[in-house]
């Protein structure tokens, strides 16, 4: 499994904006100056981030993005899942994925399926908090 750049930046972005959390709006611009993103990634990223309910975003001249919770009610997986689809380590494991016509007979499904179970636990026990320390 490879969290892409997009997974990677986005978890950055979720952390400036904790960082940055004093109840204002924070500028897209200044994320990208802080976190060195380009503006052109940024405007990738956030509206997701929004359609995921993850943040708050307000157009137009004075406008900005903020989180909508605290950090510590922000789980590193809910992130990853938004912006990677899903974390499953095998497309059999993915998300809606056709069933296997294999799987009766495949020796290998067991340790698959703890695999998947082992790093999405592993992302459940993270938090944007435990990342601004």
């Amino acid at each position: 499994m490879m969290i892409s750049t997009r997974g990677r930046y986005a978890l950055r972005v979720m952390i400036d904006l904790a960082e940055h959390n004093d109840g204002s709006l924070v500028a897209m611009r200044e994320v990208a100056e802080r976190q060195n993103i380009s503006l052109k990634y940024l405007e990738k990223i956030l509206p997701a981030l929004v359609k995921g309910n993850l943040i708050e975003g307000v157009s137009g001249k004075g406008g900005g993005y903020r989180l909508n919770r605290t950090p510590q009610a922000y789980r590193v997986s809910e992130i990853l899942r938004l912006t990677e689809g899903n974390l499953a380590p095998v497309a059999c494991l993915d998300c809606g994925a056709a069933p296997c016509q294999r799987s009766a007979e495949c020796r290998t499904l067991p340790m698959w399926v703890e695999l998947n179970k082992t790093v999405n636990a592993f992302f459940d026990g993270y938090t944007i908090a435990d990342l601004m320390k």
